[in-house]
């Protein structure tokens, strides 16, 4: 892995009117030609991302989109797609040539869902650029005006993505924070089966083990076949075990119970999602009864395997649980149901190739709907009886005294 995965980047969303220069402002900050440029109004359909290194802050994917003025059926379409991008970004580039409000109450749905927003006060060969300027500043603290086409002000424009940055972003809670010290020993478990990538680790288990080595600890990485040998060879205890949750049972027999023990879906429960509701929703297992409704949903698109962990183990354990069938819609990607009341719960992914805001919007999509929503080891963790454990160095992080008994679920 060369480059920071786009879960792990900063996602800027260029919007604005169709034909306002969206495409020529990307084309310019990132310096090459990554959007198409034309005079035909709606030239940008599908959403355009690039990758790069923007400095000081780091990793970014920005994502030229579709004007959110478009009409006909088509062009109602690329709205969607547009309103869609809107749920992962975590900064706004407003592009606009005048000030109305139309561009205001946009800025206001920006707002309203705490994105900062940087507005580009686009041509300003063709208007007054700081006239302009100095009118949208009342209404946004973040605004340059640029000229796409010459480069003017885009330099002002980088300045001022800069200092809209979300403070979150920089400061985001790493994957093992409060777990590991400097000089802990770590094990991650790590089953190779038809699932594992070939040549390569998953995503999870990849950034867990830089994680560690920025904590200045350090890892040993083993399959659950080796674990034992493994552990009987260590001089003391490992300060932390980590495993892939489908071995969480096989795992858990084998390290003792003074050793704390989680998993790498339970650990991006916390680093991409919101670790108590989450919690919550494995809870929500309990209540469920044949005939229900469970919506699975993945962040990535793989090519289904035999026994898929998605598609077939969790469906098959949730019907084992419950002794009944239930109704198993799945969807992949960025594909999400417009109406999610006729589901009992959500079991999400562990969104290794989402960022945070995007899992945090679904979160809060289905907790507005009442609807509760895990993770995959959140609930397969549930499912297996293994919950408390995969908690327990949560709550040695956290908790203590009453707010201990009161996270505990099964």
């Amino acid at each position: 892995m060369f480059t920071a995965p786009k879960g792990l980047r900063l996602h800027i969303g260029i919007f604005g009117r169709r034909n306002v220069g969206k495409s020529s402002v990307l084309n310019s900050l990132v310096n090459q030609t990554v959007s198409i440029v034309s005079d035909v109004a709606g030239t940008t359909t599908d959403p355009v991302e690039k990758v790069m290194e923007f400095k000081p802050v780091g990793p970014v994917v920005f994502i030229d989109t579709a004007g959110v003025d478009d009409v006909g059926a088509l062009g109602r379409a690329r709205v969607e797609q547009t309103m869609k991008v809107i749920e992962r970004t975590e900064l706004a580039v407003l592009v606009t040539e005048e000030w109305l409000d139309y561009e205001k109450q946009l800025l206001a749905m920006l707002n309203a869902r705490n994105i900062p927003v940087v507005v580009a006060a686009n041509k300003s060969d063709l208007r007054h650029g700081t006239e302009l300027e100095n009118t949208i500043r009342l209404d946004c603290p973040h605004v340059a005006a640029t000229d796409a086409l010459t480069r003017k002000g885009i330099g002002d424009l980088r300045q001022a993505i800069i200092r809209a940055t979300p403070p979150e972003f920089l400061a985001q809670d790493a994957i093992v924070a409060g777990l590991v010290k400097p000089g802990d020993l770590v094990v991650l478990v790590t089953p190779i089966d038809l699932e594992a990538p070939k040549g390569r680790l998953i995503v999870p288990q990849v950034q867990a083990l830089r994680d560690i080595l920025d904590h200045h600890a350090y890892a040993i990485v083993v399959k659950e076949s080796e674990l034992q040998a493994a552990l009987a060879r260590l001089k003391e205890p490992p300060a932390l075990v980590i495993t892939d949750s489908q071995a969480f049972e096989k795992v858990a027999a084998i390290v003792p119970q003074d050793v704390p023990l989680t998993g790498f879906s339970v650990l991006f429960a916390r680093f991409k999602g919101d670790l108590m509701q989450l919690a919550d929703g494995a809870a929500a297992i309990e209540r469920l009864k044949p005939g229900d409704r469970v919506l699975i949903a993945e962040a990535c698109t793989h090519h289904p395997v035999k026994d898929d962990i998605g598609r077939e183990k969790i469906p098959r354990w949730l019907q084992e649980y419950t002794g009944g069938q239930l109704k198993i819609d799945i969807v992949a990607g960025r594909d999400w149901p417009e109406n999610l009341n006729e589901y009992k719960l959500i079991v999400h992914c562990a969104a290794c190739v989402f960022n945070r805001k995007e899992m945090l919007s679904r979160i809060e999509k289905a907790r507005s709907a009442g609807i509760p929503v895990t993770n995959y080891g959140m609930a397969i963790s549930y499912l297996h009886g293994m919950f408390d454990r995969a908690m327990q160095p949560f709550l040695d992080a956290r908790y203590s005294g009453p707010e201990r008994e009161a996270f505990r679920i099964s």
